[in-house]
């Protein structure tokens, strides 16, 4: 296992990056009319890669936890963050790669590839390129799309990170002001019970019940809560056991089920379930047999580098869908094709890791939170 990396984690961001990159691609080459037709039916390729929504939901439970965990080991509680630390933590793992992806995208879209300029639909405002990549940059782009619907189909996908950045906003103000857990628990209770109550006034509009702050907090409520549950509550025998399959099982059925007629409470029991199982990666004991397994390997590998795959997977689609369009994918291309995004994909976000956002993560930080010289010294100079 990587020194410092919690299998567990890993292995579900894989599986939830996985989920999003299915869907996209599916949405660009239908899948349910490809080669897969002799293993499985329509409907079963429709509930494998079309709600992979639900994969996000996962990712905001992931989330909340890994940033309240990390928070209270990192400073010992909620009340003492040191939110200057806290934000250029934040902002060195999320702007660098963020920056790139950008500038590739925008770059593109003034060179004429379809994927990457902004469209009006009909009946929508237009929206300009500085406006939506500033609506990016400062976590507002899910609500310019409610307002102008799915005008760039690159940078669109962007909406997650507008919700999770808010969040990451929010958190140390809440934890630093409230001092005490209990009232930060409580706003998160909140978020859960306002989740779904949202959700049931926009169940026709998927940019709002799959989109707003209200319809997703809950899913990152969810995870904090389970941060703050597993430090409190002894995880043992066969009953605890019991519910890590419970809530395995929950999740695969609710993702199997899909959204559609699901999307009050669906978000919400994909979260609930994530939280369970998250709550037995504080104390996890890996088997040597499943550390070892080659697949497993390869999805957590995906899960250490999510973050890249989400950003610069939908470019590789992009230009893929620029050579040849959406929906003109030849039958018996597809799922080489299929397979040739997914190396790409992994290619593009491994080098990326390594070359640039590692390097420039731990380059900011170091820097931004270099100490500064005494006071004394100071003086002695002057």
């Amino acid at each position: 296992m990587t020194a410092g990396r919690n299998f567990r984690i890993d292995l579900l961001r894989g599986i939830s990056i996985c989920l999003v990159l299915l869907l996209h691609y599916q949405l660009s080459y239908s899948l349910t009319d490809s080669p897969l037709r002799y293993l499985l039916s329509k409907e079963a390729i429709r509930a494998l890669t079309l709600n992979g929504n639900y994969g996000v939901t996962m990712f905001f439970a992931i989330s909340g936890y890994l940033i309240t965990a990390t928070t209270i080991k990192r400073y010992g509680s909620l009340a003492q963050v040191d939110i200057k630390r806290f934000y250029v933590f934040r902002m060195a793992r999320i702007f660098p790669c963020l920056l790139a992806a950008l500038a590739i995208i925008v770059i593109l879209g003034m060179l004429g590839q379809p994927a990457f300029m902004n469209v009006a639909e009909p009946g929508w405002p237009a929206v300009g390129m500085p406006l939506a990549v500033l609506s990016v940059l400062t976590f507002w782009h899910n609500v310019l799309m409610q307002h102008a619907w799915y005008f760039n189909y690159a940078m669109n996908i962007y909406w997650s990170l507008s919700v999770e950045e808010v969040f990451y906003l929010l958190f140390p103000l809440l934890c630093f002001g409230l001092k005490r857990e209990w009232p930060v628990a409580a706003i998160w209770m909140a978020a859960i019970v306002i989740g779904p109550i949202y959700r049931s006034f926009h169940t026709t509009d998927e940019i709002y019940f799959m989109y707003g702050y209200a319809a997703c907090f809950d899913a990152v409520a969810f995870g904090c809560l389970a941060a703050l549950l597993a430090r409190k509550v002894r995880l043992q025998g066969w009953l605890w056991r019991l519910a890590q399959v419970a809530a395995a099982c929950l999740v695969v059925s609710i993702y199997l089920r899909g959204i559609d007629g699901h999307e009050i409470f669906g978000f919400s029991l994909i979260a609930a379930g994530t939280a369970v199982l998250l709550l037995g990666a504080r104390n996890e004991n890996v088997p040597a047999w499943l550390q070892g397994n080659r697949l497993l390997a390869a999805i957590r590998w995906l899960g250490r580098h999510s973050y890249e795959l989400y950003l610069f997977h939908i470019v590789v689609l992009g230009l893929m869908r620029s050579v040849v369009p959406k929906g003109a994918m030849p039958y018996a291309w597809k799922l080489p094709v299929l397979a040739l995004f997914l190396l790409l994909s992994a290619l593009v976000a491994g080098l990326s890791a390594r070359f640039y956002s590692d390097p420039l993560n731990a380059w900011l930080r170091q820097t931004l939170l270099r100490p500064r010289p005494a006071a004394a010294s100071l003086g002695q100079r002057g």
